[in-house]
């Protein structure tokens, strides 16, 4: 097998942009009516993959604009201590100023998880590209964003579609999670005739079946939706996740990737009865571990390993990120292919 991508060895394999916020949570289970403690975390779809990149060891920096107050030196210091490089982060002085948020009830069956936002006017919503040091579009193999961010408000919009256009200039690769939020765009026509401006810029495309039938009105098997949509497209590498919800606390998880080049689909046997701590940020886990897997090995069967190890890893770690290290998903993978000789590491 060929490499897919040829890269330029660059200072950092991934640059991401989008929103951070402060993730709050009520303890043990409660509604976000009981109780009076909340837990925080530091969260968003971008800074998650970043993060997910870092642990397994290649370098990735975030692209926002934080508030220059507490929460934001918060936010900073968890994303440094994340091993995200935060030297392209803008900081916000305005009046106005201020970090995102959003609440999270864990769910119990028949109770689902319950996401309440507030995240209207943030200091992301107001970055515009010139603010950005032009040093960073040539230093950065892959450039990923999501359909959050393009569909957050009008300026972040267009910021996204400026970045694209940037890094793409340079030479380098665009990745995009559709990562449809109904809350954000109201229905998926409005995001489909925004997404559509940027896919003949998008060379690695993440998208769900359900994306693919409903927003692109795609009609067939999976393989063949996928492989029209790649070709229509010129997508290089088009990756699309199943999951089964047996219940809030069970899952099942698994990936298909399309390689337009080598016109041939990678997939393997699912993640099965995954015990689910914290669901938040599984999907972001598992682009991480793609384009990890593209990143380090240029390889489409490694990418779809790592992907789907970190996707169903994630789910048994507390909070937004997935923190595992390759060692621990090289063995997630092993444990996976050739089945556990043993119950604990030690």
């Amino acid at each position: 097998m060929g490499r897919i991508f040829d890269f330029h060895n660059r200072e950092f394999g991934l640059a991401c942009s989008g929103e951070i916020l402060l993730r709050l949570s009520p303890v043990n289970n409660e509604l976000l009516v009981q109780g009076t403690l909340l837990e925080k975390n530091i969260g968003g779809a971008e800074f998650n993959v970043a993060t997910g990149v870092s642990s397994l060891g290649v370098k990735s920096t975030l692209i926002t604009k934080l508030p220059e107050n507490e929460l934001g030196r918060y936010a900073k210091r968890v994303i440094n201590s994340n091993g995200v490089d935060s030297s392209f982060i803008i900081d916000d002085n305005s009046l106005y100023r201020r970090l995102a948020i959003y609440f999270y009830e864990y769910g119990a069956s028949p109770r689902k998880p319950n996401v309440t936002y507030d995240r209207h006017d943030s200091s992301f919503q107001f970055m515009n590209v010139e603010e950005l040091n032009k040093e960073i579009y040539e230093k950065c193999e892959i450039f990923h964003t999501s359909g959050i961010s393009l569909g957050l408000c009008e300026n972040s919009k267009q910021l996204t579609k400026d970045l694209i256009k940037k890094f793409k200039e340079k030479g380098g690769l665009i990745s995009f999670d559709v990562n449809f939020r109904r809350n954000l765009w109201g229905d998926e026509e409005n995001a489909r005739k925004e997404i559509e401006e940027i896919l003949p810029s998008i060379d690695i495309l993440f998208a769900s079946e359900e994306t693919l039938r409903k927003m692109f009105k795609q009609i067939g098997d999976m393989e063949t939706i996928m492989r029209n949509f790649a070709k229509e497209h010129n997508i290089s590498l088009l990756a699309s996740t199943q999951r089964t919800v047996n219940s809030p606390k069970s899952h099942n998880f698994t990936s298909i990737i399309y390689n337009n080049k080598e016109d041939k689909f990678y997939s393997e046997k699912s993640y099965e009865n995954i015990e689910i701590i914290d669901r938040i940020g599984s999907g972001d886990a598992y682009v991480a571990g793609v384009l990890y897997g593209i990143l380090k090995f240029n390889d489409t069967e490694k990418a779809l390993k790592y992907g789907n190890a970190c996707g169903a890893i994630k789910n048994t770690i507390t909070g937004d990120n997935n923190c595992a290290g390759a060692g621990l998903i090289k063995g997630i993978i092993e444990d996976h292919e050739f089945g556990s000789t043993s119950e604990m590491n030690r």
